[in-house]
């Protein structure tokens, strides 16, 4: 028999390997005697708007799975000690935790357990036991268990801020070779399933005048990077499918690292670098917020993969010299979105400023942008000597990484942690 404290351990340890547990855009309006409330962004290791990082309860009811999973080290063939909760218990721990201001919320996951509906089932009853008798108004992510009934989907999103069915890998190749038992067909059916809530829950709340019920922080995925040969390419056309099918939140990237218990096969592929995982968070953050589309920013890319010493949107530019320089007087959002060191939140800033006035050199610098990479690609009202540099061949060189380590707050860094802007 395995006491709590040893439970706690492997399963808060086995869920690791979950990276799609991050929230945002959850609003739940805490019972009068409840405990517990979830606003603003992020839970989990998350970053808020202002930088703070909050933290959430991330475990496996069970790393039991009857599946065999090639890159999951629960997998139905490792050698991994198992371990199981009660849903009482992962109960009891929320609580508890929450009350001495550990967490501010629960990500709930688990293998597969008999079957499907089976785990879908204790996972709603323990988001169900914390809502309707601990009148626990904290954040919830559940896990949507691919192949579980649209019902047990529906109810589920009644008590979850957020649920997610992981597709793991971006094509049924590389299932069949990696997970077998899954499939891109059920694995879409669940999110199509999560999808259908979301909107019937948006509907009835514009017709009443009430707020949303059903995962109020809507449903997110996870694809894993380099277990399988599938290129950036591969991985950024399928997150760019989700999105705009199912309307995702989120797709979150893990990248591969071959453990103790990973399947033989795997074992001896490389350790996917960071960076990759890195890139591809910038790619999906150009897709999302800057009108880019995944083939334009795979499109002349080696191999299909992207550059790893370079930001996505700085590479594009540099293929595409041709579209430069920019006017920043006189371009459009959608130009000024595609220059490197422009961020969406300076291209509303230069496109409110233009209007009543001129725009410099250094009137970028005021108005945040990242000068040391958009100088080579805009034309200001004033002298700018760098844009000369466009078209020659050594400017690549220019961004070639620096061997002396930067400072966190130095203005070379690509992207920005806590904006996102590129």
């Amino acid at each position: 028999m395995i006491d709590l404290t040893r439970k706690l351990e492997i399963l808060a340890d086995a869920a690791k390997y979950d990276a799609s547990c991050a929230s945002s855009g959850s609003h739940r309006k805490r019972d009068i005697n409840g405990i517990g409330n979830t606003e603003g962004m992020g839970i989990c290791h998350s970053y808020t708007p202002d930088g703070r990082c909050i933290s959430l309860l991330k475990l496996l009811l069970t790393n039991v799975c009857i599946w065999d999973c090639g890159y999951c080290v629960n997998r139905r063939s490792s050698n991994v000690q198992r371990a199981r909760f009660k849903p009482e218990e992962v109960v009891s721990l929320t609580m508890n935790f929450y009350k001495r201001n550990y967490i501010e919320g629960l990500f709930l996951s688990s293998g597969i357990i008999q079957n499907a509906d089976y785990t879908m089932e204790q996972l709603i009853l323990v988001a169900k036991t914390l809502r309707e008798r601990e009148l626990f108004g904290g954040y919830i992510h559940l896990k949507a268990v691919p192949g579980a009934s649209k019902e047990l989907l529906l109810e589920a999103g009644k008590y979850a801020d957020r649920l997610s069915a992981n597709i793991e890998l971006p094509s049924q190749e590389d299932l069949n070779e990696l997970a077998p038992e899954k499939t891109v067909t059920e694995i879409e059916t669940t999110m199509s399933d999560v999808k259908f809530g979301i909107d019937d829950s948006k509907d009835k709340a514009e017709t009443s005048g009430g707020t949303v019920t059903f995962a109020r922080a809507g449903q997110s995925t996870q694809l894993v990077v380099g277990a399988s040969e599938s290129s950036d390419a591969t991985i950024l056309t399928k997150a760019q499918e989700l999105y705009n099918q199912f309307r995702l939140r989120r797709v979150y990237y893990s990248a591969f690292s071959p453990a103790a218990d990973t399947s033989p096969k795997l074992r001896v592929r490389p350790k996917t670098p960071a960076m990759r995982e890195h890139r591809l968070y910038e790619a999906d953050w150009l897709i999302r917020h800057y009108g880019f589309k995944s083939h334009e920013i795979t499109a002349g890319v080696a191999n299909g993969n992207l550059d790893l010493e370079k930001d996505p949107k700085l590479a594009w530019a540099l293929r595409h010299r041709h579209m430069f320089p920019v006017d920043v007087n006189r371009a459009s959002k959608s130009l000024l979105m595609r220059v490197p060191g422009i961020g969406v939140r300076s291209v509303n800033r230069i496109v409110s400023a233009r209007r009543f006035t001129r725009i410099r050199l250094e009137d970028l610098v005021r108005l945040r942008v990242a000068l040391n990479r958009a100088r080579y690609f805009v034309t200001t009202s004033d002298h700018n000597p760098d844009v000369f540099r466009l078209d020659r061949a050594n400017l690549p060189d220019v961004f070639a990484p620096r061997l002396a380590q930067p400072s966190l707050f130095a203005d070379v860094m690509p992207v920005s942690v806590i904006s996102g802007e590129i």
